[in-house]
């Protein structure tokens, strides 16, 4: 707040009076000599009363709601349509959009806080982890078709990759020829 501190710095360093900073501020003398009362530093800050809405009696059942559809597979749960049609039942008078606000609200708030939005870097020590995979290939070497069983294998500290091609294999204490 420029205002705040314009007016402090009138009063306590060019030592004006409170009448002089009103006639070139336009506030009121009783904002100016509340501002000038507030310890050193620190701005007024606004703070709304708390009033009870419509909404206010059916908030709790309206989050036993959705913390019960959050556990639910997406296509299970309900709607913000269904859960206000649910509350009009109950004596709900309010509109609509109260409740979509508040839902969407809730779940945003609900996603930030989840593991949705965690973070897990990508960085192993050496040996740590690694991807491995199978495949299966078809060569002609020789003039004759050839399955070729290969082995993907790449640690996860850097990006050299190793193949290896084998003509057999051994998986689950069975042989397996080509």
């Amino acid at each position: 707040m420029v205002i705040y501190a314009k007016i402090r710095r009138m009063f306590y360093r060019e030592h004006l009076t409170i009448s002089e900073i009103q006639r070139r501020t336009s506030l009121s003398r009783n904002t100016i000599k509340k501002w000038l009362q507030e310890p050193g530093g620190s701005e007024p800050k606004y703070q709304r009363a708390k009033t009870t809405g419509k909404l206010t009696p059916f908030e709790p059942r309206l989050l036993l709601a959705l913390e019960a559809d959050s556990h639910r597979p997406k296509r299970d749960r309900r709607t913000a349509l269904m859960l206000f049609e649910a509350m009009q039942k109950e004596g709900f008078t309010g509109g609509y959009t109260i409740v979509t606000d508040f839902i969407r609200n809730r779940r945003s708030h609900a996603a930030t806080v989840t593991g949705k939005s965690a973070f897990v870097p990508l960085k192993f020590e050496f040996g740590e982890a690694f991807q491995f995979d199978w495949s299966e290939e078809w060569l002609v070497i020789g003039g004759i078709h050839r399955k070729i069983v290969s082995r993907q294998l790449k640690p996860m500290f850097s990006r050299q990759l190793l193949i290896e091609k084998l003509l057999t294999h051994r998986f689950n204490n069975e042989h397996y020829s080509s």
